[in-house]
């Protein structure tokens, strides 16, 4: 059991914001059509989906990322197993995860079965999943971890209130631990960003962001 870490406030009982950052975890709007257009369809997913496919990210948050993605995985009706690995320095307590998903009915189900489990972390095995989270700053965990992700989900908190997350040096290591022809996406449109993931050997362009949001950056690897 991972001792809960994160400081909280909560946005009508519901959006849990960060103190250390003073950023909310997922979108004011909707988390969830959020995640869907920018970690879905920023690395074409679930189209790319096949057994043993792995999804990596930099801050797990709330968890809606994983669950989000299991949900595109059955409903695509994908055979085998999702490997999901989460990079996170201040995990949630498995209740502050549990009140953050009840505002997302329609994970309902997923949410119930996967609430248990959290008690099992860094680890969760299930038929169609491998789970881990690794805890700690990720620009010392990540450039040690023996895996490759074929698309990376870049959550962490804002550029501006999180630089740590976004530094070029950790941007070379997912790059670093991307297979040949991975992706990457991200809500963030900022230069540095772009810059950072360019220098590490990405192609990147800047796609239209979700909600208020202009724009975001969809990154691979390859020509």
């Amino acid at each position: 059991m991972i001792n809960p870490q994160a400081d909280l406030d909560w946005r009508e009982g519901r959006v849990p914001v960060c103190r250390r950052f003073d950023d909310p975890y997922f979108s004011l709007e909707d988390g969830l059509a959020e995640t869907q257009h920018v970690f879905l369809a920023g690395n074409d997913l679930p189209n790319r989906l096949q057994d043993g496919f792995h999804i990596a990210e930099l801050g797990f948050g709330t968890g809606l990322n994983l669950l989000t993605a299991l949900a595109a995985w059955r409903a695509s009706g994908q055979t085998g197993t999702l490997h999901f690995t989460s990079f996170e320095a201040f995990p949630m307590s498995p209740a502050e995860m549990a009140q953050a998903h009840a505002a997302f009915p329609m994970l309902d189900d997923l949410a119930a079965e996967l609430r248990p489990l959290w008690a099992n972390l860094p680890t969760i095995d299930l038929p169609d999943l491998r789970f881990r989270l690794i805890v700690g700053d990720a620009r010392q965990t990540l450039p040690s971890w023996d895996g490759k992700a074929d698309a990376w989900f870049l959550d962490g908190f804002s550029p501006a209130k999180n630089p740590e997350l976004w530094q070029e040096d950790l941007m070379q290591a997912v790059a670093d631990h991307t297979q040949s022809e991975g992706t990457a996406a991200t809500y963030s449109a900022a230069g540095h960003v772009r810059r950072g993931l360019q220098a590490a050997g990405f192609r990147v362009e800047r796609a239209p962001g979700y909600g208020r949001k202009r724009h975001m950056t969809r990154a691979w690897k390859g020509t």
